[in-house]
């Protein structure tokens, strides 16, 4: 059994170019083995688990939805919102909830402390993604890139 103290890991930071999007995470299923680029199915695990601490007034990631795969939340700590289809919605501590493949959402901090998430997700293979806000897809596939467009930046559109 291979065992990891989350407490005791360190934090990976992230911040866009402009700032509008930060926080940090700890991948834990990466400190337990996951091998995220693997195709197989041993190395990649069939979910990966990530902590996520988003800074106050920040959010963590541009809005966005997954073609095929589905993420978790359970928020630990913290107060935010969630941008979502139908809108936008509240959430503090204890709160759980749950983004299918389609879905678009995005997590914001609007208070004054840090905002501290349990984040789960299945990391199907040939997953993309959507930003509908900038209207991009980022395609992933561990074997091969094919794409017919210039390359842009992740946060290209956002800020």
């Amino acid at each position: 059994m291979l065992k990891i103290n989350t407490n005791q890991m360190a934090e990976e930071t992230w911040s866009s170019p402009k700032g509008n999007f930060a926080g940090a995470g700890k991948e834990i299923s990466e400190a337990l083995g996951r091998k995220p680029l693997s195709t197989d199915l041993m190395e990649r695990h069939p979910f990966d688990v990530e902590i996520v601490r988003i800074t106050p007034g920040k959010m963590g990631f541009p809005y966005h939805s997954h073609s095929a795969q589905w993420e978790f939340y359970h928020v630990i700590s913290g107060r935010g919102v969630v941008r979502h289809k139908e809108g936008s919605t509240a959430i503090e501590p204890g709160d759980a909830f749950l983004f299918k493949p389609g879905e678009p959402h995005q997590v914001r901090n609007d208070s004054n402390e840090d905002l501290v998430l349990y984040v789960v997700a299945d990391n199907p293979i040939g997953e993309s993604t959507y930003y509908p806000d900038s209207r991009k897809w980022a395609v992933r596939s561990p074997e091969r890139r094919l794409l017919r467009s210039d390359p842009i930046e992740y946060y290209d559109g956002e800020e």
